[in-house]
């Protein structure tokens, strides 16, 4: 097997098995900031009634919701690779009405199953840094946004001044997964999520990813001291 092969069905394992637990340990780990994390982005993005969306590796589908209820009437898909997570994902669209406006599909963000052009934004929150190639999820986000259209990454970062940097260490990588053995019974699922950021780029270096797959105009916001950070890119017309 290999190495992409590798953390791909790592990661599939991972997220099948926390998915009726994910919402809240989200709210329980990141002290519900991720919430205000994913509002300071729909007001940057500024969705108007009508603008299409794909929302990749859209887990539970918190953004997606929040894509759909701002376009209003706009066709909104949201991709994930976990059948249970997008089954958490349908019980929210069920609950708010919103089956026929968002479209669910299990597929994989490194070959996405949309034509070229086909929405005003590509989303992915707090899922680009399992992916097994970053440039390739973009360069698929890319291509599935019209010209003009914007490629947008909530994403957990990397803080770089001290000693807030040393305090957010010390708690991802030592008590966040105490937390996930005591609440969530999984170890091991939570200890995944201080690795994998361990090897993902700081917002600085993300921002590079971006425009070295032909993203233009990209703009970087960390939130919260550098523990979130937001990248916007917009493809060329």
């Amino acid at each position: 097997m290999d190495r992409t092969n590798s953390k791909e069905q790592f990661v599939h394992s991972v997220f099948e098995s926390i998915a009726n637990k994910y919402d809240m340990m989200n709210d329980l780990l990141s002290f519900r900031r991720h919430r205000a994390w994913r509002k300071f982005t729909m007001k940057k993005m500024n969705v108007q009634p009508g603008d299409t969306a794909a929302d990749i590796c859209c887990g539970t589908c918190d953004w997606t919701v929040n894509l759909a209820q701002e376009s209003r009437q706009g066709r909104i898909v949201g991709l994930d690779f976990s059948e249970n997570m997008l089954e958490i994902g349908r019980q929210k669209l069920d609950k708010l009405g919103l089956n026929g406006q968002v479209q669910l599909v299990c597929g994989n963000a490194m070959d996405l199953p949309f034509e070229d052009n086909q929405f005003d934004y590509a989303t992915i929150g707090f899922g680009l840094r399992n992916v097994p190639d970053i440039g390739r999820v973009l360069s698929e986000m890319r291509r599935v946004v019209k010209p003009g259209g914007k490629v947008v990454c909530l994403e957990l970062s990397k803080p770089v001044r001290e000693p807030f940097k040393s305090i957010y260490y010390f708690y991802f990588q030592r008590i966040l997964p105490f937390i996930g053995k005591i609440v969530a019974q999984k170890y091991e699922q939570y200890k995944w999520l201080p690795e994998s950021l361990a090897q993902f780029p700081d917002h600085r270096e993300l921002a590079q990813i971006f425009k070295d797959v032909g993203l233009e105009r990209v703009e970087v916001y960390p939130l919260t001291g550098g523990v979130a950070a937001l990248h916007i890119g917009e493809k060329g017309k």
